[in-house]
């Protein structure tokens, strides 16, 4: 729920705008997806299917899904898209539609490479809350401890900064920051200067008075990580997060690298406002609030293990009583949803969404019926108002699991 993204779109919540790692000017990061009504996937009628279950994968719905995802490409003018849906016992559905490049007619393929914005918050989150069972930190300390020259960094928690509660304003929604990045979007950015965008600005609510998605929050998590470890974030993140979960195509980038095979990612939230490939743009401007590289299999593997805190070989990521904290999700501003420490529950479905320009993705787990849904796509342009990784969603979840429709709706900006 970024929000899912890291969007500098004015006024989205990305992901609820959850996933945004952008929200252009107007507006903070929003929850990444702004997720709005799925014209015409209509979900199956029969037979009904019950909450936290999902319906047997076969051909027949297969299909159904099909021409739901196809329908939403066409409207949503998506230029490729990969989804993964798998259960233990009900079958799996594993496709990729339209192309990975629009130049050469590359196919989308399941193996590219995908930019996956605010997704990483929790793998961010995830290390802390490693470093908070190895008692270097807690949850309630205050990040002046830490870090210096916060505002409010005497009141604001770490645990505060991981629940988007901390009331700092969000740095992708500064209009100088706006212009800095579409300017010169290969311009790499230090932390410090991500944080500066942030801290010209007057602190908009006392820490803990309410929710609002906000990416300086996890700028400034990674810097407590580093702190901590000694490590980079990335170094980090790779040795204890990453490697373990056995996700070998997954990484934090230190620069604007982006291994082969990649989709080419289409954006509008340019300087001209016309659509440009950003697959080379430098993401450090989203850093620990959106910087990383994945695949649709790694995702699949992360989906369940960041939703239970337990590795793929039974082995604990973090330990049980941290990942009770993690899930303690807050009610927020948007039906149905509630968000943890970087990560969210929405309607029944726990993970995470990300969006910056050129790319969104969806990595969400049923706990119920132990299923994973990931959607991975090469654009972050808004279909009537929503991200396309959300109306993805709730297009699939409509036919799969129609007691447990995906569904973020829009926000008004977090400004």
């Amino acid at each position: 729920m970024t929000h899912s993204s890291i969007r500098l779109r004015r006024g989205a919540v990305t992901a609820v705008a959850v996933g945004a790692l952008f929200v252009p000017v107007a507006g903070g990061v929003a929850f990444a997806d702004r997720a709005g009504s799925v014209t015409g996937a209509a979900a199956a009628t029969e037979p009904p299917v019950a909450p936290g279950t999902v319906r047997q994968l076969t051909p027949a719905v297969a299909r159904q899904l099909d021409a739901a995802v196809q329908r939403v490409m066409h409207e949503a003018n998506v230029p490729g898209v990969s989804v993964g849906l798998w259960t233990p016992d009900k079958g799996q559905y594993v496709r990729s539609f339209g192309v990975a490049d629009k130049a050469s007619g590359q196919k989308m393929t399941q193996d590219l490479h995908i930019r996956i914005g605010s997704e990483t918050k929790t793998f961010t989150v995830t290390a802390l809350l490693q470093l908070v069972d190895q008692g270097k930190a807690g949850l309630d300390d205050p990040i002046a401890k830490y870090i210096s020259g916060v505002p409010n960094g005497d009141k604001i928690t770490l645990r505060q900064l991981a629940e988007m509660r901390s009331g700092l304003f969000n740095y992708s929604a500064d209009e100088g920051f706006y212009k800095a990045l579409t300017t010169n979007p290969d311009k790499p950015f230090t932390p410090q200067e991500l944080l500066a965008y942030s801290f010209k600005h007057p602190v908009l609510f006392a820490p803990g008075a309410k929710f609002l998605y906000c990416n300086t929050n996890l700028i400034l998590l990674g810097l407590v990580v580093e702190k901590l470890s000694g490590d980079t974030l990335a170094d980090y993140i790779q040795e204890y997060v990453v490697t373990p979960a056995g996700m070998h195509q997954t990484l934090f980038p230190k620069g604007a690298e982006f291994p082969e095979p990649h989709a080419q990612g289409y954006t509008d939230q340019t300087a001209s406002g016309k659509v440009e490939d950003s697959a080379d743009w430098n993401p450090s401007w989203g850093w620990a609030a959106g910087a990383m590289i994945s695949t649709l299999d790694d995702l699949r593997t992360w989906a369940p293990t960041v939703a239970t805190g337990v590795l793929p070989d039974g082995k604990p990521l973090i330990s049980a009583a941290t990942q009770k904290e993690r899930l303690d999700t807050i009610k927020t501003t948007i039906p149905g949803a509630g968000y943890g420490l970087g990560i969210f529950r929405v309607q029944g479905w726990t993970g995470h969404n990300g969006s910056l320009p050129g790319y969104e993705t969806l990595t969400i787990y049923l706990p119920e019926a132990k299923a994973t849904l990931v959607v991975v796509l090469n654009t972050d342009i808004n279909y009537k108002g929503a991200e396309p990784s959300t109306v993805f969603g709730e297009a699939i979840t409509k036919i799969a699991s129609p007691g447990n429709v995906f569904n973020l709706p829009s926000q008004p900006a977090a400004r």
